[in-house]
């Protein structure tokens, strides 16, 4: 139903400010209400204790800065020296959060906390609730009639993996066949929905030659995108958290794309000297119009759009 009705209908781009405006699809929302509560931010303090893996420096700083904000409010302590580098990168976060409420940051903290916890779910759990298969790069659940396909590679931004594109494909390909399942969305776990393609996925060079590499990595990427155009079913997207390259630019083959308050989106084909994938070329112009994808400039500037 995805791209094979595109021509019938545009897809539905649809800006949403609060995740509590995707509780009905039971995704990263807090019980379904507007701000967390005090209990479901003590409840986060303590469920980051359970963390077995360091979840990196970057999110610990903005873990930092998000629980500053939501007890303290604005930064309001001095600027540390130029030299006191960790007390520096913790003021740095916190300052950056500007005049964000407390309530919302106690909100984005609670999130937060509940995407790491996700993301270390064991692989038996994700095997029980999906469809029977198995993956190492997703998590797939399948629940009142709704099948939810997490891109599950947090520490890497989500970035795609050749075995990623594989297991996307299958996912899709259950879904399909699967007659509980009536409508499935596509999102990410940790902070970015998706941060594009794994650079590892280049660097592999066979003995074959580049040539050999470049020649099997256009039938994954066709293969990969068929699945999405093929697709029988509503096929949704909601972008959690910032969305690279291709993660971009296969939007235009779902039916409805969510874009939460954090979702950003970046194109930058034209600074790695490549050109655009997933059909976006030929969706976008119909999605959007001629107009705001010339004044976007996404194929000639490659520049960040705000969700």
């Amino acid at each position: 139903m995805a791209a094979s009705r595109l021509l019938g209908h545009s897809s539905l781009w649809l800006p949403i400010s609060r995740w509590s405006r995707v509780a009905a699809l039971g995704l990263h929302t807090a019980g379904g209400r507007m701000q967390a509560s005090q209990q479901d931010f003590e409840k986060a303090q303590n469920d980051l204790k359970t963390l077995k893996k360091d979840p990196g420096n970057d999110v610990k700083l903005k873990l930092y800065a998000l629980f500053k904000q939501a007890t303290q409010g604005s930064c309001n302590a001095p600027k540390p020296g130029m030299l006191d580098f960790v007390n520096k990168a913790k003021w740095d976060a916190w300052n950056s959060l500007g005049s964000l409420s407390k309530d919302e940051a106690k909100k984005s903290y609670v999130e937060l906390v509940n995407g790491l916890i996700l993301s270390e779910a064991p692989a038996k759990d994700t095997a029980s609730l999906s469809t029977g298969q198995k993956y190492d790069t997703l998590q797939v659940i399948t629940e009142d009639n709704i099948t939810k396909i997490f891109l599950n590679r947090p520490e890497k931004k989500n970035a795609i993996t050749l075995q990623m594109y594989k297991e996307i494909g299958l996912a899709l390909d259950e879904a399909a066949k699967d007659d509980n399942t009536v409508i499935t969305v596509l999102t990410g776990h940790g902070d970015y929905f998706c941060s594009g393609n794994d650079l590892n996925n280049f660097t592999n060079i066979p003995p074959e030659g580049k040539e050999k590499m470049a020649s099997d990595s256009a039938v994954i990427l066709e293969a990969f995108v068929s699945k999405f155009i093929d697709f029988p079913k509503p096929l949704i997207a909601v972008i959690n958290g910032p969305a690279v390259g291709i993660s971009v630019t296969i939007l235009g083959l779902f039916d409805i794309v969510y874009a939460t308050d954090r979702a950003t989106f970046h194109t930058p084909f034209s600074q790695l000297g490549q050109s655009p994938e997933g059909c976006s070329s030929y969706t976008f112009p119909r999605v959007m119009g001629l107009s705001k994808v010339s004044i976007c400039a996404m194929y000639t500037l490659g520049h960040r759009l705000l969700g």
